[in-house]
């Protein structure tokens, strides 16, 4: 399946380096691929498919993390 090769692509991309712009085409990119996934895990019920999806989303997490950066108090 492509979107499982595109998926494990993702996750092997390294995140250092990015300017601002990368970050939020990851972000976008990564949200594409988990809804895309979601379609499928509806019909089939793969636990595998939901470990994909959880990697991707904490993934994501860290890049919106650093998009928004630090709080200042």
């Amino acid at each position: 399946m492509e979107l499982l090769k595109k998926a494990k692509k993702f996750l092997k991309k390294s995140m250092s380096n990015m300017s601002t712009s990368d970050r939020v085409s990851a972000s976008r990119e990564a949200k594409s691929l988990v809804l895309s996934i979601n379609e499928i895990y509806k019909k089939s019920k793969d636990p595998d498919l939901m470990n994909i999806m959880k990697m991707i989303t904490e993934k994501k997490r860290k890049i919106d993390k650093r998009l928004r950066g630090r709080l200042v108090i």
